[in-house]
């Protein structure tokens, strides 16, 4: 039997030698080097001899495609199969089928190959051993560079695997029974990264040779045929090349392009003088062989911004903060002042105009981002401790800008949106601000912060209210912020300051800033606090505008924060060293990030720039007559719609934001919390609102936080473009979410149920311990002798008599 194996594996060695000579040969063909193709190729021409390399080309790519598509879809083809245990991104473990080919290692939930779970490329990743505590073998599959090493559709073209619990993007960690059965799997696949090319061309030749469709061949390849593969690949040192693999797994029209072949193409038919109608034949020609695309970005249906070219900054302290008002318009405030009394929310309140700031709430909202780029540090920045004081320091950047006098911004309309962004010179990325009023009474103003690029995102809403003390009043920002860093994972959940005027009855009016703000990290652990300080009635100018802070881990205070919201704050550390945190210099704010607004001819009619136009020219003006007609007109129009849609029992949808029936959170409708992914997200992109991404080919989408509902009056999007919009996605992906959706609403369904049922028990047994007490009363009740009330009360008398008596002696003896 010994003999016979070495006889087989000399042929197979010839075989080989053979084929290579062969390949070896087809290359010199295709380079043009061998004397008698060199020979002829002097008679023909440069045109023919062009055609002919390019047939050869198109011929040997035929060849590894269909190489490859057989390695993959023939059941014999297996280099090893077993069950194995891979761990989730929640840390819980999850017993999966894997399947191990050359060059990629199929996953399924069962045996059955209908239950695909995912396909890993194995050209790009590398293998390691891991130390563990628990039984078996544990080894990790990894990217290098932290890029995703799975495939967008399975060997049957699927786009959407079963379901189970979420895997991570870029490794994954194995675990084997036994160490054994670890070694094993370790070499083979150390075995198809290294030589899958070889392990296609002969697993294809034993396939046509043996019949491997039972179970139990299929369940294990032939160990000698492995070993015989790999002697072969060290012995002969074979440059293999794996590169195709991705590109051809797949036939999908959004692949990678060969540029470098286009390239060539160009300078050849530069160089030759050949004919453009001829020579464009041929690319034509070898694009529907190849599925050739331009490798060149493609025309982008984008927003056009315009740079904002005025932006007004107050100075720092108490007199940028200042009111004087006219007598007229004290006069309006008297009259104003007649309709409210102190405790009233005044958000049904109509305001005069000359107290308005000419812009919309919503772009008020937007000041917080002009340091967006802090928080692309914040998203490289490995110290979680660091990443917090990043994020702190954003934080308190965006106070600064401030309107010159007491200026309060326009109420959004219902259904009102702002659209700005702000380019990262350094990265070359863009921040995109998204912003709704989604609510009136109350009125609710929702937004959405994206710069995927740089890592990071931010969502939140904010209800805000106004309360009226007689002297002064109070807008409370009644909201929290979401930040999320893409690649962590982490949160940064926020809160807001409250505005404080007062001096409006006596005295300078003034605005101020106070309250407390939380800042924490589930995750890592950290939290900051920020108290933003009211002057004291006696207070110098000095303390206007004081904020003092906190950083900690759990309890531990890390860092003590002292200074001014609108000018310099210091650090305190461990060290008892303090040191500048943050200074809005001069230098700091040339520096800023400038910002963008959408071109105000492509604005809708309920963005805020266009919707307050002539509120906004009137103040301007100085004009407060017309700007309260004009203000009247838009608030009247809303008032008459707001009645129609009640007569007609209609409700508001919202454009751009969706509220979440359970927590009562509003989310952006087209969010996408993906991590980056340099091989194929090329540029980020907004569109009506839409915030995209231009991608090289098509993914589903994973990792998405929300599920999203599909609009009914939305058009379906180009292919290409990756967006959590069910429209601009291909169906699996919209059918995949619905599948996640269904399943969490069964989930609920049964959580609820079970909850429901939970409580009528609890209920049940309350009543039972009611009837067993009341019985156990009656039982007492009746065991008992039955008392003499009448003599009880005697004895009540007769003591009273004598403590009387006693009283009186006493006052007759001491007189």
């Amino acid at each position: 039997g010994f003999d016979k194996g070495k006889d087989e594996v000399s042929q197979n060695k010839e075989d080989t030698a053979h084929s290579m000579s062969k390949s070896k040969s087809e290359s010199k063909l295709f380079n043009g080097s061998e004397k008698d193709i060199s020979l002829s190729s002097s008679k023909l021409t440069k045109k023919e001899s062009l055609k002919v390399q390019k047939k050869n080309y198109r011929e040997e790519k035929k060849r590894a495609t269909k190489e490859l598509l057989s390695t993959i879809t023939d059941p014999s083809v297996i280099v090893m199969a077993d069950w194995l245990k891979i761990r989730g991104t929640l840390k819980s473990w999850t017993k999966l089928w894997c399947v191990l080919k050359p060059g990629v290692l199929l996953v399924y939930k069962t045996p059955k190959n209908g239950q695909w779970v995912g396909t890993v490329l194995l050209n790009a990743c590398e293998l390691i051993e891991r130390p563990s505590k628990k039984d078996g073998f544990c080894f990790k599959l990894f990217h290098p560079l932290e890029q995703s090493i799975w495939a967008i559709k399975g060997p049957k073209g699927e786009a959407v695997g079963s379901i189970t619990q979420p895997l991570p993007s870029s490794y994954l960690i194995i675990r084997a029974a036994s160490e054994s059965d670890g070694r094993c799997w370790m070499d083979a696949l150390e075995l198809a990264l290294k030589c899958s090319s070889l392990l296609k061309r002969t697993m294809i030749r034993e396939g046509k040779e043996q019949d491997l469709n039972s179970s139990a061949d299929s369940t294990h390849v032939s160990l000698y045929g492995l070993l015989r593969a790999n002697n072969l690949h060290s012995g002969e040192n074979l440059p293999l090349n794996d590169s195709e693999i991705e590109r051809h797994h797949f036939k999908d029209q959004d692949m990678y392009s060969d540029k470098s072949d286009k390239e060539n193409d160009h300078e050849e038919s530069d160089n030759d003088g050949l004919g453009k109608s001829e020579e464009s034949d041929s690319d034509t020609s070898e694009r529907q062989d190849d599925s050739y695309i331009d490798p060149e970005p493609i025309d982008i249906k984008e927003t056009t911004y315009v740079e904002q070219s005025h932006e007004e900054l107050g100075e720092a302290g108490e007199a940028a903060q200042t009111e004087v008002v006219s007598e007229e318009n004290k006069s309006l405030i008297w009259t104003l002042l007649k309709q409210v009394r102190p405790g009233m929310d005044l958000s049904k309140v109509v305001l005069p105009t000359f107290i308005l700031e000419p812009r919309s709430f919503l772009d008020k909202l937007s000041d917080y981002y002009y340091h967006a780029d802090f928080l692309s540090e914040a998203a490289l920045e490995e110290n979680a401790y660091n990443r917090m004081k990043k994020v702190v320091k954003w934080y308190l950047s965006g106070f600064y800008k401030k309107p010159k006098g007491l200026k309060k911004p326009y109420n959004p309309i219902l259904g009102e949106t702002f659209r700005c962004m702000w380019i990262h010179p350094r990265t070359n990325s863009k921040t995109f601000y998204i912003a709704e009023q989604v609510s009136h009474h109350p009125p609710v103003s929702a937004f959405y912060v994206s710069n995927r690029k740089d890592g990071f995102c931010l969502s939140g809403s904010v209800l805000a209210k106004s309360k009226f003390y007689g002297n002064s009043l109070s807008a409370i920002l009644d909201g929290e912020g979401r930040l999320t860093f893409l690649n962590r994972g982490e949160d940064y959940i926020m809160t807001m300051p409250y505005a404080h005027c007062k001096g409006i009855l006596y005295g300078t009016m003034t605005l101020e800033l106070g309250g407390t703000v939380n800042i924490t990290c589930e995750k890592t652990g950290y939290s900051s606090t920020i108290e933003f300080k009211l002057k004291p009635f006696l207070g110098n100018n000095d303390s206007v505008n004081q904020v003092s802070g906190k950083i900690k881990l759990g309890k531990e205070v890390l860092a003590i924060l002292e200074g001014h919201w609108d000018s310099e704050v210091t650090i305190t550390e461990k060290t008892d060293v303090s040191e500048t945190f943050w200074n809005p210099t001069s230098d700091i704010k040339q520096r800023r990030l400038p910002r963008y607004t959408v071109k105000f001819e492509e604005q809708d009619d309920f963005e805020s720039e266009k919707l307050w136009q002539q509120v906004t020219r009137a103040i301007n003006n100085k004009d407060q007559t017309e700007a309260t007609q004009e203000k009247y007109i838009l608030e009247e129009a809303q008032r008459k719609s707001a009645k129609e849609r009640k007569l007609k029992g209609e409700e508001w949808t919202c454009k751009l934001f969706d509220q979440d029936p359970v927590t009562g959170e509003w989310h952006y409708k087209y969010a996408d919390t993906r991590p980056w992914d340099p091989l194929n997200d090329m540029i980020q992109f907004e569109k009506d609102g839409t915030i995209q991404t231009k991608v090289r080919h098509r993914t589903p989408m994973v990792n998405v936080p929300k599920i999203k509902r599909k609009p009914a009056s939305q058009k379906k999007g180009e292919c290409g473009f990756s967006s959590p919009e069910p429209d601009n996605q291909d169906s699996s992906g919209s059918e995949a979410q619905l599948l996640k959706l269904n399943t969490r609403i069964r989930k609920k369904g049964a959580d609820l149920g079970e909850l429901q049922s939970a409580i009528e028990s609890i209920k049940e047994t309350q009543e039972d311990i009611k009837r067993d007490i009341m019985a156990l009363r009656n039982r007492v009740t009746s065991n008992s002798p039955p008392v003499d009330y009448h003599f009880l009360q005697f004895k009540h008398y007769v003591f009273i008599l004598l403590v009387v008596l006693l009283q009186l002696i006493i006052n007759f003896l001491f007189k």
